[in-house]
């Protein structure tokens, strides 16, 4: 049961492949990304996954990638407060950018970011 005072966040879910780890429609490793995503959030009453994004088939290096780019687009029209990946790895490789996403751009934007095997919260 929620108290007046819990937050309640508006989760993407995201996904990401790149080419050269498969060639399905789309691949397994989406597949169970994107189901270990909704287990954990089944045991976290406080948030909804809103939407699901997944570029697969797109490399981590950087970040023009048309899910990606269409989440924050939604972040930015406050659809989306929080967003929920397998690991640090799944939403970017350039860890520079990435790092700036996580250090300055979310929390900017009141994004709370989560990487579960990473345990990162």
């Amino acid at each position: 049961m929620k108290t007046s005072t819990e937050k309640c966040y508006y989760a993407a879910s995201y996904s990401r492949l790149s080419r050269e780890d498969g060639d399905k429609s789309e691949s397994d490793s989406i597949n169970n990304q994107k189901e270990l995503i909704r287990n954990f959030q089944k045991s976290n009453s406080d948030i909804n996954i809103v939407e699901e994004y997944s570029d697969d088939g797109f490399s981590g290096v950087d970040f023009e990638r048309p899910d990606f780019k269409r989440m924050m687009d939604d972040i930015k029209a406050k659809r989306i407060n929080c967003i929920i990946v397998k690991d640090l790895s799944r939403f970017g490789r350039n860890y520079i950018e990435t790092g700036k996403y996580i250090e300055q751009i979310f929390p900017f934007l009141e994004v709370r970011f989560i990487a579960i095997n990473d345990n990162y919260d």
